[in-house]
């Protein structure tokens, strides 16, 4: 094995040790804060998270919504008004940037609905 073929896998097991090492070490320091403010650690990891499956739901809803508009864009209206079947990749990026535009747009939807009920529950928690 070459220098540059060793390299690999002791770099990547290194890694690995570093962000499992990370990991542990940034959760201890975060439970020693807060039980240097008097909160339980404990019933911090247990608590509910009430519109995590929205926030996914409308992630995914986004995505999928982005994915499927930079599919008719690439086939319809970049190409022409008849989709081919071959693509020489010139039309890639749109998949990716329009993946994330609305998969951001989803997680807004989402932050916008929570905002809303936090606002108007402020009193009752």
């Amino acid at each position: 094995m070459n220098g540059a073929e060793a390299i690999v896998p002791v770099t990547m097991f290194a890694g690995g040790f570093a962000m499992v090492f990370g990991i542990y070490y940034l959760r201890t320091r975060q439970n020693l804060a807060m039980i240097e403010k008097g909160m339980n650690p404990k019933e911090f990891a247990n608590r509910p998270a009430p519109y995590k499956n929205l926030k996914w739901a409308l992630l995914l809803i986004g995505a999928g919504i982005g994915l499927f508009t930079a599919y008719l864009l690439d086939n319809y209206v970049l190409n022409g008004s008849v989709p081919t079947d071959h693509h020489d990749g010139r039309n890639v990026p749109i998949y990716f940037s329009l993946i994330a535009i609305g998969g951001g747009l989803g997680l807004f939807g989402s932050y916008k609905m929570e905002k809303k009920w936090w606002d108007d529950n402020k009193d009752k928690v």
